[in-house]
C-alpha cells in the first residue's frame, strides 16, 4: 500500500490501526503486505487472504475467525461445500497452522520512512515501539486531534516528568491504585516467562475519565454471640488455583456477616485474626475462617472501582531516580524471574513482581513498581511488556535495565499467582450491604462434546458401582444435597451417610459421592424432590445397584467433620466441584451488552501454561460500575467456557483476552458456577 503519512496537512491524515498500520473498518481483519507469495492452503476462502485467528470446521475446511463468524450469522452452511454447519461446532486450528501464520513475512506499511520485514507476530510491536513511520504518524494524528499544539514540541513523556500522587481515601484505608487496564485487572497465566498482559485495555481517548482501579484496604471486627455460628459468607479462590487469592463469592442473608454490613461479594480477604492467607490454599483459608471464636478480625481488601482523571491532580510530586541494572543471563532461555504489567493512568511498563529464587530477585536491584525506562538501549517510555518480554528473550546473555524509582510508592503484596491484592478485588455497591435480588436464571444447558474437558491437575474421580442385599424395609441410610433446581444447577450428591442403613454397613458409599444412577435410572438430570423419590421408591426392593463418582482433590484434603457440619447442612466445598467431570457440567449463557466507550468490566485468570498445563479461566475482578457489575449474573469464581460459542478450552490467557477484546458492544459468555465453600 502507499505511504499511509504523504503530507504534513492534518486533513491528509487517515485513522489507521494500531496492530496492523492499514485502514480498514474496526470490526474488520487486519490488513497485512506479505513479502512472499502465501501458499493457497493458508488462505481464508471467505475473505481470500491469510488466514487470521484460524477456524477449522468439521468438515475439513479453515477460515478466519471473524469471516467465518460473520457468514454463520446468516447461513448455516460451510462456505466451501455448503454442509450444514453451526459456529459452535468449530474449533481453533492447530498449535502448528497458527504458528506457520504468525511467521508469514510481512514488510511494515510504513514504507516511505521503514523498509523493514518481520514476521506478521511481530509487526503490533515493531509499530508500537520501533517504527520511525508509525512514530511520525501518530505526531501527525495527535496534531489534527489538538490543532492548538500544532507547531508546538510535544510534551515530555510521563515518565521524564512528576507524576501527581494518587488521592487518598477515606475511612483510613490505604489508597491502592490498580495495575490494570480500563476493563480489569492483569490477567496472568501468558504464554511467555516473564509477561502478564493487562486484560481488557482501551486507549486514554477511549476513556477520558477512567485511569485506575482504586481498592481500599479495611480491618473489620465481627463479633459473634455464639462462638461456634457460621459467618455466612461463600468464598473462592486460593494459592492452588489460578485464583491466587481468597475471594468473597456470596454473602448469605440474615447472617453474621451480612447483619455487620460491610463485606460484599468480590472482597478479598487478606488476613484473619492477624494470619496472612493471601498465599494459603483454599482448604487452610476455609479452616481459617471457620475457626470458632467470640471475635474475628478480617484485613479485606475492597475495590471501590475507577478512579477520575480529575481527581488525581495533586501539584505535590514524590522524590524519584534514575537506576542502571545489569541481570547476566546463564544462556538465552533463561528467565529473569519478572512479570510486567501496564497501566491505563500512565504510560509504559512497571515491574510488578519478582519471582522467588528468580534471577532479578537474587541480583536484588530491582523493586516492584519500578518503571521500565529502556532494555538493552531500547527505549521503552511508550512500550509494552510483549515489547520487552521480547528484548529480554531475545538477548543473549547481558540484560541492561535503566529504571525509574519513585519512592513511597508500592503496590500491594503479590499472591501466589503473580496477581496483586489491589487489583484484585471487587465490591457490591462499594461496600453497601444491601442484597440484590438475582435475576431469573437464564435457560442451562449440559456442556456438549465440543466443551469436553481433562480434570485439572491435582484431581482424580472414580466412578464405582455398587451392589447390596437389604431387607425390603431397611432404609438406604443416606441424605442427599444438590438437584438441577438447585441455582448452582448441581448433580445429586451424598451428605451424610447415617449409621442404621445398609450404606452404611456396606462402607463403599460416602459423604461427598456424587450419585449417578439407581437400578439403572438416571439421577443425573433430575431435581432434587425428583431424586428423593427415586432413592425411595428404589430402596423398596431386595437388591439396589448405585452408581456413584468420587472426586479426590489430591492438594486440598477435606478438613476434618465438625459438629457444625454435621447432617444436613453439609456442602462440597468449592475445590471440589473443579473435579467434577465436564459431562456433568451444566453451562449457563450470560449475554452483556456495553456502549463503545465503556469496557465489560471484568477480569480472568487460567489458561493453558507449559508447566501446569490447562487451567480453567476463572473471572477473577468485577469492577463496580461497569456491565458486568450491573447485569449481577456474573459472579468471582465462575468458570469461563466459551466466548460467543467458541470453546475456551486449551486456550492460553493471551489468547482469550484479545478475543475478548474483539467484541466491541455485545458478548455472551458460556460460564459455570459453582458454590462457594461455606464459611
Amino acid at each position: 500500500m502507499a505511504d499511509p503519512v504523504t503530507e504534513d496537512g492534518v486533513s491528509q491524515v487517515p485513522e489507521l490501526c494500531c496492530e496492523c498500520g492499514q485502514a480498514h473498518p474496526l470490526l474488520d481483519n487486519h490488513l497485512y503486505n506479505f513479502q512472499d507469495e502465501v501458499d493457497d492452503e493458508l488462505i481464508c476462502h471467505i475473505c481470500l487472504q491469510p488466514l487470521l485467528q484460524p477456524m477449522d470446521t468439521p468438515c475439513g475446511h479453515t477460515y478466519c475467525f471473524k469471516c467465518l463468524e460473520n457468514f454463520m450469522q446468516e447461513y448455516s452452511f460451510c462456505p466451501m461445500d455448503r454442509k450444514k454447519l453451526s459456529f459452535q461446532q468449530c474449533h481453533k486450528s492447530s498449535l502448528l497452522v497458527r504458528n506457520l501464520l504468525d511467521k508469514l513475512l510481512v514488510l511494515c506499511p510504513f514504507k516511505a520512512e521503514c523498509q523493514q520485514t518481520m514476521q506478521r507476530c511481530e509487526l503490533e510491536a515493531h509499530l508500537q515501539n520501533r517504527c520511525p513511520g508509525f512514530k511520525k504518524y501518530k505526531s501527525e494524528l495527535q496534531r489534527k486531534r489538538n490543532p492548538i499544539s500544532k507547531g508546538k514540541e510535544e510534551p515530555p513523556a510521563k515518565g521524564d516528568t512528576n507524576s501527581p500522587k494518587d488521592p487518598e481515601l477515606p475511612s483510613g484505608g490505604s489508597s491502592l491504585v490498580a495495575e490494570s487496564s480500563g476493563a480489569a485487572v492483569v490477567s496472568l497465566g501468558t504464554a511467555e516467562p516473564g509477561l502478564v498482559n493487562p486484560a481488557f485495555e482501551e486507549t486514554e481517548e477511549d476513556l477520558p475519565h477512567r485511569t485506575s482501579l482504586v481498592a481500599e484496604t479495611t480491618t473489620i471486627e465481627i463479633h459473634r454471640e455464639d462462638p461456634e455460628e457460621e459467618l455466612g459468607m461463600r468464598i473462592v479462590g486460593g494459592k492452588d488455583t489460578p485464583l491466587g487469592n481468597i475471594v468473597v463469592q456470596e454473602v448469605l442473608r440474615d447472617s453474621v456477616v451480612a447483619a455487620d454490613g460491610r463485606i460484599a461479594p468480590g472482597d478479598h480477604i487478606l488476613e484473619v485474626n492477624g494470619v496472612n492467607i493471601s498465599s494459603v490454599t483454599h482448604c487452610q483459608a476455609v479452616s481459617f475462617l471457620r475457626h470458632p471464636g467470640p471475635v474475628l478480625h478480617l484485613l479485606v481488601l475492597q475495590e471501590k472501582g475507577f478512579s477520575s482523571r480529575t481527581a488525581q491532580q495533586d501539584p505535590s510530586a514524590t522524590s524519584r531516580e534514575v537506576i542502571h541494572v545489569t541481570l547476566v543471563k546463564r544462556d538465552r532461555s533463561e528467565p529473569l524471574g519478572i512479570k510486567l504489567i501496564r497501566k491505563t493512568d500512565e504510560a509504559g511498563i512497571f515491574i510488578l513482581d519478582l519471582l522467588e529464587g528468580g534471577l532479578a530477585a537474587k541480583n536484588g536491584k530491582l523493586s516492584r513498581n519500578d518503571r521500565v525506562l529502556s532494555i538493552n538501549g531500547q527505549d521503552l517510555r511508550q512500550g509494552t511488556p510483549e515489547a520487552a518480554a521480547q528484548i529480554i528473550q531475545t538477548t543473549e546473555s547481558r540484560v541492561n535495565f535503566v529504571i525509574l524509582r519513585q519512592s513511597g510508592l508500592q503496590l500491594g503484596e503479590p499472591g501466589e499467582d503473580g496477581s496483586t491484592s489491589n487489583s484484585s478485588s471487587s465490591s457490591s455497591n462499594g461496600g453497601s450491604p444491601v442484597h440484590h435480588r438475582r435475576r431469573p436464571e437464564q435457560s442451562h444447558y449440559r456442556r456438549k462434546s465440543t466443551y469436553q474437558k481433562d480434570l485439572p491437575q491435582g484431581y482424580v474421580s472414580h466412578e464405582k458401582t455398587v451392589a447390596i442385599k437389604k431387607e425390603p424395609k431397611e432404609s438406604l441410610g443416606i441424605t442427599i444435597g444438590g438437584g438441577r433446581d438447585n441455582k448452582n444447577k448441581l448433580p445429586i450428591y451424598v451428605t451424610s451417610v447415617q449409621p442404621i442403613g445398609c450404606l452404611f454397613r456396606d462402607g463403599r458409599i460416602k459423604r461427598g459421592d456424587v450419585l449417578l444412577s439407581i437400578n439403572g435410572i438416571d439421577l443425573t438430570h433430575l431435581n432434587y424432590y425428583e431424586a428423593v423419590s427415586a432413592l425411595k421408591s428404589n430402596a423398596a426392593s431386595h437388591s439396589v445397584t448405585l452408581k456413584a463418582l468420587e472426586i479426590l482433590s489430591l492438594s486440598c484434603p477435606e478438613p476434618a467433620l465438625d459438629i457444625r457440619e454435621q447432617g444436613f447442612s453439609w456442602s462440597p466445598l468449592w475445590i471440589t466441584w473443579l473435579g467434577l467431570p465436564s459431562y456433568l457440567h451444566f453451562c449457563q449463557d450470560i449475554v452483556l451488552s456495553k456502549g463503545n466507550l465503556e469496557s465489560w468490566g471484568f477480569s480472568i485468570v487460567g489458561g493453558f501454561e507449559e508447566s501446569k498445563g490447562n487451567q480453567p479461566f476463572f473471572i477473577k475482578t468485577i469492577v463496580p460500575g461497569t456491565p458486568a457489575f450491573r447485569d449481577r449474573k456474573l459472579k468471582c469464581g465462575d468458570e469461563i467456557v466459551a466466548v460467543n460459542g467458541v470453546p475456551a478450552i486449551g486456550m492460553s490467557n493471551s489468547e482469550l483476552i484479545p478475543m475478548l477484546k474483539e467484541q466491541r458492544n455485545k458478548v455472551t459468555l458460556t460460564v459455570v458456577s459453582w458454590p462457594g465453600s461455606l464459611v
